[in-house]
């Protein structure tokens, strides 16, 4: 699993849920979150917090590996960065301390791309200030190209036949364009 495609920004902040951070460090969902209740005091507000229904219905809609998700009673836990760290070392496991060493390097990762726009964007700034108006197709063009926004996912069109399973059971699965 890539872990710079789960990680999410919810409420300004850019995290990680549990049940993504549970893959990667290989435990189940239910002992990661055990772990967390057992050291409450080592989770302050800053490092994780709970998802309010709306927040996590909105994930569930835009994350489609997070569907399972809908079925569950409680709110997920997002992690910050150093939620995440904080949630290896009380986790200890071997998997686990190699994984929050790429979970930190994907965070700076993404802080440097987020620097790189932000120096892009105010060079373009200067630029579109020093010439007249007749580059403004071209300022155009380079902003839009720099846009951040994902474009929706489209969900597989076609049939897939699942494992174990009896052929009159075939799900219908619409195929990305």
């Amino acid at each position: 699993m890539r872990i710079e495609c789960v990680i999410l920004t919810i409420r300004g902040q850019r995290v990680l849920l549990d049940a993504d951070l549970a893959a990667l460090y290989g435990v189940s969902t239910r002992v990661l979150n055990q772990a967390v209740k057992r050291n409450q005091d080592r989770f302050p507000e800053d490092f994780m917090f709970r998802l309010t229904e709306a927040e996590k219905a909105e994930v569930i809609t835009v994350c489609d590996h997070l569907r399972p998700l809908r079925f569950s009673p409680s709110p997920p836990h997002a992690f910050t960065e150093h939620g995440a760290i904080m949630l290896a070392s009380v986790l200890s496991t071997p998997i686990a301390v190699q994984a929050s060493v790429q979970v930190v390097r994907a965070f700076v990762r993404l802080r440097e791309v987020l620097a790189t726009h932000k120096d892009l964007a105010r060079k373009l700034e200067e630029l579109e200030q020093k010439y007249d108006s007749q580059f403004k197709v071209v300022f155009d063009a380079i902003r839009q190209l720099m846009d951040t926004t994902p474009p929706p996912k489209r969900k597989a069109i076609g049939f897939r036949v699942e494992e174990g399973r009896p052929v009159y059971r075939v799900r219908r699965v619409r195929r990305a364009k």
